[in-house]
């Protein structure tokens, strides 16, 4: 297998723990460079497993994640084989009506549904054709020593114990990870966790009668009512994965067949034929409201011996879609720094440390202000006024005025450049109103004068 070029003349024993989406891709780009590469992986191979309930079927593919796709060679198989376009999002109204706020109404980008299986099986399938990477399934993290790069995992199958040692241990292992576990008995080591009072729940629009999507598809479907909401993303068989996004009081003060259509009668009535009022009765008391959490820490390394990467350095809540494209474009920065560094692991890891924390702090903020833009704020009319200016300006002067979607979605700027865009271009339109309300003013003044 070729590997990209500039790789290391040196190649390091690097352990990825967690197999997941980040983890995956991770090792990929690694094993390009050259490394050997130890995947380990808590859970068992997902390409022999079900989908999990509970856990997000489908993700919101945008341009960070396409670009380190592209890195590995998968962005256009993914895209052509899997993925299904959203150009906007699509809002469903009380009465059943709905109305389309496209993503990008200058360029017409888009964003992608892809399978969170679908795509994670991809990865590991990829890794397989390079003989440096080694992947580990049912292998649980059980104690390491993080400053001298040892580890010891449980084999979840047979129970025995296995000591590893790597020059570089990379926690991918997800919100709750057993990397930042370790890595927080450090000193100076900062970590904030917190959960919303929101909570999701699964639901699912099947096919109709002959194989076709009931909605249209290439929308990501929204319904917003105020505190709570409901979305709709398309899949390959043109089912729907529905979630249910509201708090956890509300989940709880729905125990009956009868409250629970009920509440769909009188929030989503429209919803009920497509879904089927025996499947939704089965898929909402099938299940239980899972939480939603985001983590803050810092810094993300120990010396030049272990990483943060992913959710295990930055869970979000999804409300920005931005969770794994996050994840995705650190291994895309952590891959130009082993290239910058000619694969010096301090300078890298100091770096990535440096570099990345205010931009994945950011992005956890502008997750939780989503969710109330999707959830209320998208029905009211000052909302639909601000998209209109930022749409015309960004047509008007595209390399001058880009919208805060539409950086966050469809760029590579970083997050915290995002943010301070759009905080210069809200003093910038409170100045022009400002302006036209005291030029409104003196003009009637004049006229009655």
């Amino acid at each position: 297998m070729a590997l990209q070029n500039g790789h290391s003349k040196k190649s390091l024993d690097i352990a990825v723990v967690g197999g997941g989406l980040v983890g995956s891709l991770e090792a990929l780009y690694l094993a390009r460079r050259g490394h050997r590469v130890q995947l380990y992986e808590y859970r068992e191979d997902i390409r022999k497993t079900p989908q999990v309930r509970g856990r997000s079927i489908n993700l919101a593919l945008s341009v960070r994640g396409r670009r380190a796709l592209k890195d590995v060679g998968l962005e256009q198989h993914i895209i052509k084989e899997h993925g299904i376009p959203m150009i906007g999002r699509r809002i469903h109204r009380l009465d059943g009506s709905t109305y389309v706020i496209p993503y990008d109404a200058r360029t017409n980008q888009c964003i992608y549904s892809v399978g969170r299986n679908y795509l994670n099986a991809s990865l590991l399938k990829e890794s397989d054709n390079y003989e440096n990477v080694k992947t580990y399934f049912n292998h649980k993290l059980v104690e390491a020593n993080l400053q001298n790069g040892t580890m010891t995992f449980l084999k979840m199958d047979t129970n025995e114990k296995v000591s590893v040692k790597a020059d570089l241990i990379i926690g991918a292992d997800g919100a709750f990870s057993a990397v930042r576990k370790c890595m927080m008995k450090q000193p100076l080591f900062d970590y904030t966790q917190k959960y919303i009072e929101h909570g999701y729940l699964e639901l699912c629009i099947p096919a109709d009668e002959n194989g076709s999507f009931q909605m249209p598809a290439n929308y990501l479907h929204i319904w917003p009512r105020g505190n709570f909401m409901m979305i709709a993303l398309p899949n390959q068989d043109c089912s729907w994965t529905v979630t249910l996004f509201m708090p956890f009081t509300s989940f709880q003060s729905i125990d009956t067949e009868d409250k629970l259509l009920a509440f769909f009668e009188t929030y989503f009535p429209d919803s009920i034929t497509l879904i089927g009022k025996k499947k939704l009765i089965q898929d909402f008391f099938g299940g239980s409201p899972s939480p939603l959490v985001y983590v803050k820490c810092r810094p993300y390394h120990v010396e030049d011996k272990a990483l943060l990467i992913g959710d295990a350095a930055h869970a979000v809540v999804p409300f920005y879609g931005q969770g794994m494209n996050a994840g995705f474009e650190d291994c895309t920065i952590l891959n130009h720094l082993f290239q910058k560094n000619n694969d010096n692991l301090v300078k890298i890891l100091s770096e990535f440390s440096d570099a990345r924390w205010r931009d994945t702090f950011e992005i956890c903020d502008l997750a939780l202000y989503n969710y109330i833009e999707m959830r209320d704020l998208v029905t009211r009319p000052s909302y639909r006024i601000r998209k209109t200016m930022d749409d015309f300006l960004y047509w008007l002067l595209p390399d001058f005025w880009v919208p805060l979607y539409n950086s966050v979605t469809f760029t590579t700027m970083p997050y915290s450049e995002c943010a301070k865009n759009r905080q210069w271009q809200d003093k910038v339109l409170m100045y022009i109103l400002t302006v036209l309300g005291i030029s409104a003013l003196v003009g009637v003044s004049f006229l009655y004068n």
